[in-house]
């Protein structure tokens, strides 16, 4: 499946247009000097972010990251450090199964409409932009304003009718899953912008006693992928010398459907079969967060969530940061709130004077009804913590983008920390492990503070696991601040006159 347009291409268009932004912006350099002092150009027109929808800004600060106090009951030792995180968006809930579905439901609708463009399926070629408005040849990419057939033709229906799968036994319809692949690509800015990957050798080492080497190979590590004649999605690292800019480029291929099936895998011997047919297809549960989704499956969501917004914004898309999974240290940071707690709330106990829990989690043995729900529970129906987000302790546990490692915030910097791998194929399966944190609907007390650490392998779903995406600021804090201040009495305003 292609794109209309990569994240890349959007990315570098966005270089292109702020560079000359840059150079012809603003005032004129020569001119708006006072009597030969340096005064500074403008930088014509700021950016103001709005705030994404449901999103919440956390405000960039200051934590002690883990638990200082050790654990007595389990004995599990944590790394504490001081550490400084900037500010960033993040989704107020864990991202839904109906949030989810529209990520589905739009690569099967990008396949459908790729098979109406294709002769074999009547080749209808308005599914298909291959000219601009003037007449010049693009490159390819599908056309959403053409709706879908409501009264399909024979090919037409043949090519609707080929998304889809019988059971062999029972002779049920269902969509067939394993056609729900998702191409996207991402350029690595950090590692193309490592002085040891310059393409020019000279610039490689500023020690000037040093004498750049031409003929210095430089090694490359790239992701790739393609779908094979059978079918099948085949994933590679490629190890090669360093030969130009698109080394960088990391292209991936990612089944987007999530595994329903781990409601009876995480849990043997139980009856567990409704979940499995029910939790993600029936509408009862748009509300309730998505699971059985990877790691790998989490962070096409990101890709494919920041190209949808992409598309939508015009120039101003240059200013915007992409959808990503929260580092460890961003989630833990978030989670505690604006009073750094041990809980997402503001007292040591789980529940209320009156007996309310304040979260959904096991409190006790076997009894999972004790706060009121089984498995997982709708998202936002207990209270949100300080910086305005829900369910950070229970419900679901969540990914993030870091790997997880035993020394945990002791390797990582004390600015921003992260430790970011990307596992190869071929890599041990021990270097795929992903921290997960905030604890699940399956587990008790201890596990759902906000410093708790675990861990899932990248490329295993589970009843028990989701996630929710943040966004790097595109402004200041300050002045996001300001801008969602203002966002919040317009909003007050507009329901006073309704």
């Amino acid at each position: 499946m292609k794109l209309r347009k990569t994240i890349l291409t959007l990315c570098v268009a966005a270089m292109t247009v702020t560079l000359m932004t840059a150079c012809f912006g603003g005032k004129s350099a020569t001119t708006s000097g006072r009597g030969g002092e340096v005064t500074g150009v403008g930088g014509g027109k700021s950016f103001r972010e709005p705030a994404p929808f449901g999103m919440t800004l956390v405000k960039r600060g200051w934590l002690k990251m883990g638990i200082e106090q050790q654990d007595s009951l389990w004995g599990k030792q944590t790394p504490v450090k001081d550490i400084s995180v900037d500010g960033f968006w993040m989704d107020d809930t864990e991202v839904t199964n109906s949030e989810y579905k529209q990520f589905v439901f739009w690569v099967r609708d990008s396949i459908l409409r790729t098979r109406l463009a294709d002769p074999s399926y009547g080749g209808d070629e308005t599914y298909m932009i291959t000219e601009d408005k003037n007449g010049d040849p693009v490159k390819p990419h599908l056309n959403w304003k053409k709706q879908l057939p409501r009264k399909p033709n024979e090919d037409e229906q043949r090519a609707i009718e080929s998304l889809y799968a019988y059971n062999p036994v029972t002779g049920e319809k269902m969509l067939d899953a394993s056609q729900l692949n998702y191409r996207y690509e991402i350029y690595d800015y950090t590692t193309a912008a490592l002085r040891r990957n310059r393409l020019n050798p000279s610039e490689r080492n500023l020690n000037t006693d040093v004498i750049a080497n031409p003929n210095e190979v430089v090694m490359i590590s790239k992701d790739t992928a393609y779908i094979d004649d059978e079918g099948r999605i085949v994933r590679e690292t490629i190890n090669r010398p360093l030969s130009g800019p698109w080394d960088f480029l990391n292209t991936y291929i990612v089944n987007v459907y999530p595994d329903t099936t781990c409601w009876v895998n995480d849990f043997r011997n139980s009856e567990n079969e409704t979940y499995l047919r029910n939790y993600f297809s029936n509408s009862t549960y748009n509300d309730y967060p998505v699971v059985g989704v990877t790691w790998e499956q989490a962070n096409a969501f990101c890709a494919w969530r920041t190209d949808y917004l992409l598309k939508g914004l015009g120039p101003q898309a240059r200013y915007v940061q992409r959808y990503r999974l929260p580092t460890e240290a961003e989630w833990e940071y978030a989670a505690r709130g604006k009073n750094q707690t041990e809980f997402p709330w503001e007292n040591q106990d789980v529940k209320s004077g009156n007996g309310c829990f304040y979260a959904n989690f096991k409190p006790d043995r076997g009894n999972y009804t004790k706060d009121g729900n089984l498995i997982t529970s709708k998202v936002g129906i207990f209270s949100a913590n300080s910086n305005g987000l829900y369910d950070m302790a229970g419900n679901v546990a969540e990914w993030t983008s870091t790997i997880y490692t035993e020394a945990g915030v002791d390797a990582m910097n004390d600015l921003n920390p992260q430790l970011d791998y990307k596992a190869a194929k071929e890599d041990p399966y021990r270097l795929k492990k992903k921290s997960v944190r905030g604890g699940s609907w399956k587990d008790p007390e201890s596990y759902i503070r906000s410093a708790w650490r675990t861990w899932e392998y990248q490329n295993q779903p589970r009843s028990y696991i989701g996630f929710r995406c943040v966004r790097s600021l595109a402004s200041s804090s300050s002045e996001t601040a300001k801008m969602v201040k203002e966002a919040k009495k317009k909003n007050k305003k507009s329901k006073r006159q309704k």
